[in-house]
């Protein structure tokens, strides 16, 4: 099966493509040649993995896969959330965005957090959505010089390190895309053992 992973991070494709398997034939935006931004312009991260997804389907005319990744903090009432890549603005960094994150949760008990990604799949003209998820909690000060976003304020439920502290090994296998991946990954075996659907 041949399918397009709305991505141009080739280190994502070939981590995808190792969990499917070699019954799939994976495609990233950069073999395409397509190198533009794809909108992002919907006010949930399903709504935005979705619009990927549809974006690249309607161009290409593939059968094709987006995800979209956030972090809800429930005392900011799920802020950052579809937000969280630009939260401190545009033009802003990564690291902006954690410390005004951390800002905000200034003197703020209640520490809940959980990352979300969802996988939006286009199969043959027809959405499917996976969903990914880790709670944890929002720790007072960064930590550790692994992972990427919000990864050092970030400890997810059972574990004493921050995402950031974690080998790479360990978090991406308990991350929420792996949950997600593996959902999706699950779903495209079963659909490839049924050949009448495709």
């Amino acid at each position: 099966m041949k399918l397009v992973f709305a991505t141009q991070n080739r280190h994502k494709l070939q981590e995808v493509q190792s969990m499917l398997g070699d019954n799939f034939d994976l495609t990233d935006l950069s073999q395409l040649n397509f190198f533009d931004d794809i909108p992002e312009t919907k006010d949930t991260i399903e709504g935005n993995a979705a619009q990927k997804a549809w974006f690249v389907y309607s161009k290409f005319g593939l059968s094709c896969f987006a995800d979209d990744t956030g972090l809800e903090v429930e005392a900011l009432d799920g802020a950052p959330g579809v937000y969280s890549a630009r939260y401190a603005g545009p033009g802003k960094s990564s690291q902006d965005n954690l410390q005004k994150l951390l800002r905000e949760m200034a003197g703020v008990s209640n520490r809940k957090a959980r990352f979300k990604t969802v996988m939006a799949l286009i199969l043959d003209g027809k959405e499917y959505l996976f969903e990914g998820i880790v709670d944890g909690k929002i720790i007072l000060e960064s930590r550790g010089l692994g992972g990427f976003g919000y990864d050092p304020v970030f400890i997810p439920d059972g574990y004493l390190q921050t995402f950031s502290e974690m080998p790479a090994d360990l978090k991406n296998s308990i991350s929420h895309r792996a949950r997600a991946m593996a959902a999706l990954s699950n779903f495209l075996k079963s659909v490839a053992n049924e050949p009448t659907t495709l």
